[in-house]
């Protein structure tokens, strides 16, 4: 066994990794995707969820669209989409997938350049198990940390055959790789100063003869020097084109964070302090990889930052730096891995900030962490070596501590299980967490649970008082409440931090037409539209406001856009039948409901409009059709019962009429047109007691209603009520003066009072 071991050793450890990572990680399959990031990466992205097409390749190519030009990283999740659908379980497989892949791949890159397998193996499993990790795979949203990484590793092992082999396909293969990672996340633009520095150790492209040529020591020196830079001139001038993808990527990083506007000024974060959070951070990171505790999925960025904990942390730093300078030459690992973790974390360290900007990150510590790994993994295997420590030992105290860190990582996974757990972790583990209160509202407020989410919201708010962000949601669930002055006021809150704050705007319009305050709302909507939103949902909102204020033909213009960009929205379709039967074009308002119904059969709504405007074009039998279907899927439909008696008044059933009437006002006591139509059928049965209590339930409901009162009036002569029969009249001519039909009723009343008795 022991031979077959040490033969296919390779194999084994490939094998152990693999199942200790799905052991460690397992748990995520089950876990859901969460309202930070997935969001806006895949579940609401309709780009991304409805998997490839040329528009959304075209999109996922294009600068500015959500984030840093990343459109491998687009095209992934597309992928995912078009094969699962919006199932969370095999997105995470994806990623899970993805992250033994890497670790499998940091081992044999390891091995291939050093030949150490067992210090390659350990720097493998400490990255495949450590806790620090765990938001790289269970986020989905971190999708670019993972494949990029992929592309890290793939485009080192490309370097190590080509500097270990040459040859102009091995480098144009490497390029190739190196591009491709960087398509999927531009923090690869370190990766050509790393490969500098494995030139220096493990490849040992750097190394020089230790002889002179003629025999002269001062000669041979000169000669070392000048290999030496001849040397280093070749390896820097082979990564040129390296690094000048670099530059083309942070370029295209840097245009979309521009055309976004999230790039945070000097003002708004001093210099100073990015600088003193940066030092402080390297330290924490440190802390984090060696006692990986109190994890959060955001730490919160510090208002200051204690003169005393930077030049604390700055003189760690330099402290470790000239002590690694020193041994450089005889332990280059140590140098390699620590300028490795340095390096590498330079582009999310904070002097350049956008969006919202944590302290530091532990995703951001999945490619560093192969730094602090080296040291690690080699500096054991030195000191064992220098104190002839026994295999099984070290074997012992690896394996002793990658067992603590699988089971660190196994705990760290189930707060991952869904946005709840996730987010109270990280209230639990942090001071004066704002994003995490803005995204424990969040799943609050997608529960019905507006009060937990406004408090949530609020808490956001008293400590960061300019967060537009939860001002912004703050107003989405006052709005839910019915509380709309309040929501309005956050609104202009919002609008106040952030001008463009498209969806801020939109809410606010919709909030104001909810209010009725139309032209405000109209203007509102007009202002999204103008900074360039195309958004079927805004235009249908402002074709309602529109449609409301009585503008019905640009009503339609906007409804007509909607339907470009979503052909198939069955609401936009119902109120565009809607403004088309206000204009009285009939015919295309039923071409258009029941293009509706037929995309959505269930929608009563539809059934109900259609079945009034056919009742409006005389097809009674067709509209009592579909007033019945609007009430087979409503059956407490009062408008759907009104129609449906109005329409079996047309067919002379009267009894049936009287059954829906009555259907109507059990489900709306004050709905008027049912007691007056009820009064009608009564009326012309000539039950007239009937026909006047129906009209005075209808007139404890509108007393303002002059033709009801004259209908009264007219009620009350045939029952020789006439002095109540005159006041009816009288008092709608009071409300009505101009109402000539109650005048005429009103003389022939006084008329017959006043005639004699014989």
């Amino acid at each position: 066994m022991s031979k077959v071991f040490s033969e296919h050793k390779v194999i084994f450890i490939c094998i152990f990794l693999a199942a200790a990572t799905l052991a460690a990680y397992w748990q995520v399959l089950s876990s859901d995707f969460i309202n930070f990031d997935d969001t806006i990466y895949v579940t609401e992205n309709q780009h991304v969820r409805t998997g490839f097409s040329g528009d959304n390749i075209r999109w996922a190519f294009a600068v500015g669209t959500v984030a840093y030009w990343h459109p491998l990283t687009w095209l992934s999740h597309m992928l995912d989409c078009q094969l699962y659908g919006l199932r969370p379980g095999m997105h995470h497989l994806t990623s899970l997938i993805i992250h033994i892949v890497n670790s499998l791949l940091l081992f044999l890159v390891f091995r291939r350049m050093t030949g150490a397998v067992w210090p390659s193996a350990f720097i493998a499993a400490l990255f495949a198990l450590h806790p620090i990790n765990v938001d790289s795979v269970a986020w989905v949203a971190e999708r670019k940390n993972l494949l990029s990484t992929l592309f890290w590793l793939l485009t080192m092992w490309a370097y190590a055959s080509y500097a270990q082999r040459g040859g102009i396909i091995r480098y144009l293969a490497t390029l190739l790789l190196f591009a491709l990672g960087l398509l999927a996340k531009p923090m690869l633009v370190t990766l050509p100063f790393v490969m500098l520095l494995l030139d220096y150790w493990p490849l040992g492209r750097m190394r020089t003869a230790s002889f002179s040529r003629d025999g002269d020591p001062e000669a041979g020196e000169a000669v070392r020097f000048d290999e030496r830079a001849s040397s280093i001139f070749r390896l820097l001038w082979e990564k040129i084109p390296f690094f000048a993808l670099s530059g083309i990527s942070s370029y295209f990083s840097y245009l979309s964070v521009r055309r976004l506007g999230i790039t945070l000024s000097t003002e708004l974060v001093p210099m100073k302090l990015r600088l003193t959070n940066a030092v402080v951070s390297y330290v924490a990171y440190i802390g984090k990889i060696v006692l990986p505790r109190k994890l959060a999925v955001y730490y919160p960025y510090p208002q200051e930052v204690a003169m005393w904990q930077a030049l604390g942390a700055l003189l760690l730093l330099i402290c470790a730096s000239v002590a690694l300078i020193l041994v450089f030459a005889n332990r280059p690992y140590l140098g390699v891995g620590w300028l490795w973790f340095l390096g590498t974390l330079i582009p999310v360290i904070g002097l350049v900030q956008a969006g919202l900007w944590p302290a530091l990150a532990d995703r951001w510590a999945y490619v560093p962490l192969i730094g602090l790994g080296i040291i690690a993994a080699w500096g054991v295997s030195d000191l064992a070596a220098k104190w002839r420590l026994p295999a099984s030992m070290i074997a012992v105290a690896a394996g002793v501590c990658l067992s603590a860190l699988t089971v660190c990582t196994w705990l760290q996974a189930r707060y991952w299980h869904n946005s709840f757990t996730l987010f109270t972790r990280a209230l639990d583990v942090t001071f004066n967490n704002p994003i995490a209160h803005l995204n424990l509202g969040n799943v609050f407020l997608r529960e019905q649970k507006t009060d937990q989410a406004i408090q949530q919201y609020r808490e956001a708010i008293r400590i960061h008082s300019h967060f537009a962000s939860a001002h912004h949601n703050l107003g989405i669930a006052l709005g839910q409440q019915g509380r709309h002055d309040e929501a309005i006021e956050e609104y202009y809150t919002v609008l106040r931090l952030e001008k463009e704050h498209l969806k801020a705007r939109f809410h606010l319009a919709n909030a104001l037409a909810k209010k009725g305050r139309l032209d405000e709302a109209i203007s509102h909507y007009r202002k999204v539209i103008e900074l360039g939103t195309v958004d079927a949902e805004v235009h249908n909102n402002f074709a309602l406001a529109l449609a409301k204020k009585g503008d019905i033909e640009e009503a339609i213009k906007h409804y007509a856009l909607c339907l470009e960009i979503e052909p198939d929205s069955v609401e936009v379709l119902n109120n565009l039948g809607n403004a088309l039967v206000q204009q009285q074009r009939y015919g295309p308002a039923v071409a258009h409901f029941k293009r509706a119904l037929s995309l959505k059969p269930g929608f009563a709504e539809t059934y109900y409009n259609l079945a009034n405007t056919l009742y409006q074009l005389g097809q009674i039998d067709e509209a009592a059709l579909h007033y019945q279907e609007a009430l087979q899927l409503n059956p407490d439909d009062t408008d759907a019962h009104h129609g449906l008696g109005l329409a079996l008044v047309r067919q002379e059933k009267y009894d049936e009429a009287i059954e829906h009437f009555k259907k109507a006002i059990k489900s709306n006591p004050d709905f008027g047109p049912a007691y007056y139509n009820l009064g009608k059928i009564f009326a012309n049965r000539n039950e007239i007691d009937k026909a006047i209590e129906q009209f005075r339930k209808v007139l404890r409901i509108v007393p303002n209603d002059a033709e009801m009162h004259c209908n009264m009036g007219v009620l009350l002569v045939q029952q020789d009520q006439i002095d109540e029969a005159i006041s009816e009249f009288q008092t709608a001519l009071e409300l009505d003066p101009t109402l000539s039909r109650a005048r005429q009723q009103l003389e022939a009343a006084l008329a017959r009072a006043t005639a004699p008795d014989y």
